[in-house]
């Protein structure tokens, strides 16, 4: 039976197939090859989209089976295929997505399939293929090989540790009612930080950030009070993924991991898939989320202004400069935080012990009365009940050193930290 013959859906299902279990020796002949069959014919290929469109979805539904989510899947394209696979991947999760309502997905889960642009644009399945190749200015044939070496790479990937349930899948009982959105004070703090990263005055960041931090320390010990007064607020440690790719993913990482621990949270590097998973209560994860953003972007800009010059000798400045400068910058931001954590932390438990914390709290919420024993009993109780996490969901781990080689990157980023705009951390990478 020649490919013409042969019924549209099969023929998609086995040029998949034949792609996705190809050795890496002589892939390149396969994929040409399962690529010529699909695109063969002009008056098949609306068939075609919409038998890859079936097949697509169902490969996306065994990735989220398997524990990956939809910012995971882009980030695999992106990481080893190129734009015209990143363009695919959001259509093809969007597609998947169909099957879903909207409401059942998980908060975080809609946030990611926002800022992916993940939804369906097409008229019609027989459409999309004809209408992403003229979006793109694509050939049938080119099409069709990105979309097959994309699904080969999604079908290669392994089992992760889920984080937060997946479409179709219930979420883990928790004691509180989880929220459906964002919470307000998230909207406050988003727009200090960004207004902190825009601003060209240093000082006006710096009192940007640090009245969003205040905001976020404030956040995350109401909630703590919530939770251990029977509040509304779940009281399980949750997890997040956080993408840290190249360059200087080890001081990425250190960045991520010093905002993390300032946050009562912890994190885990999976540098093969260029992700951290993060863990912790939703409100600290929350937090981490946007400071570490936020604190990336001014890092990034200080690197760069920084390695813009020359050294002192009068040479060029090197990787090894801006690798040595992004530590540096990490571990001073590190103690910054520790010290804004250690501020709001005896402020906090000053309130409490005065009983001057049962007024409102998130987003106007009433806060229970405050548990016998004070605040600090409360945050070491979810200290350890984020550690226990950590250990059932990663029984083993290894420490991650990064080197520096570099004394003026080193020096320039702990100058560049001191002006950054923030406050809160400790703690240490780990794989």
């Amino acid at each position: 039976m020649t490919s013409t013959d042969q019924p549209v859906d099969e023929l998609v299902a086995e040029a998949v197939a034949r792609v996705a279990g190809a050795p890496a020796g002589g892939l390149e002949y396969v994929v040409d090859g399962a690529a010529s069959a699909l695109a063969a014919s002009t008056e098949r290929w609306p068939a075609v989209s919409r038998a890859l469109l079936g097949v697509a979805e169902r490969s996306v539904a065994r990735c989220w089976a398997a524990g990956w989510q939809p910012a995971d899947l882009v980030r695999v394209a992106r990481r080893e295929l190129g734009p015209v696979q990143v363009a695919l991947a959001a259509d093809l999760i969007a597609a998947e997505g169909r099957r879903h309502p909207a409401a059942a997905l998980d908060r975080r889960w809609r946030e990611q399939l926002r800022e992916l642009d993940a939804h369906p644009w097409w008229p019609s399945d027989e459409a999309y293929l004809p209408e992403f190749a003229a979006r793109h200015r694509l050939d049938r044939f080119a099409l069709a090989t990105a979309a097959l070496e994309l699904l080969r790479a999604w079908a290669l990937l392994p089992p992760v540790q889920p984080v937060g349930p997946a479409p179709g899948r219930a979420a883990a009982p928790r004691s509180g009612a989880p929220r459906a959105d964002e919470p307000r004070m998230l909207g406050r703090i988003r727009a200090l930080l960004a207004k902190a990263e825009s601003t060209g005055f240093p000082e006006e960041a710096e009192a940007l950030t640090a009245k969003a931090q205040e905001l976020m320390a404030r956040h995350s010990i109401d909630e703590a009070l919530l939770a251990a007064g029977g509040g509304r607020s779940a009281d399980d440690p949750a997890a997040v993924r956080i993408g840290v790719d190249n360059p200087y993913e080890g001081p990425k990482t250190m960045l991520l991991d010093a905002v993390a621990a300032a946050n009562r949270c912890r994190v885990v590097w999976a540098k093969e898939f260029g992700f951290c998973t993060v863990i912790g209560f939703d409100a600290d994860l929350d937090a981490v989320e946007l400071l570490y953003t936020s604190l990336l972007v001014q890092a990034t800009a200080a690197m760069h202004r920084a390695g813009s010059r020359k050294h002192k000798d009068g040479a060029a400045r090197t990787k090894a400069f801006r690798q040595s400068f992004l530590v540096a910058y990490a571990a001073r931001i590190r103690e910054r935080l520790a010290e804004a954590t250690e501020r709001a932390t005896e402020q906090a438990t000053e309130e409490v012990a005065a009983g001057r914390t049962n007024g409102a709290g998130p987003d106007g919420a009433p806060l229970p009365a405050v548990p016998a024993g004070g605040l600090l009993p409360v945050l070491a109780a979810r200290a350890e009940a984020v550690d226990d996490a950590v250990r059932e969901m990663f029984p083993t781990l290894v420490s991650q050193r990064v080197r520096v080689s570099d004394g003026e990157g080193w020096a320039e980023g702990r100058a560049a930290a001191d002006r950054a705009s923030l406050h809160r951390g400790s703690g240490r990478i780990e794989r």
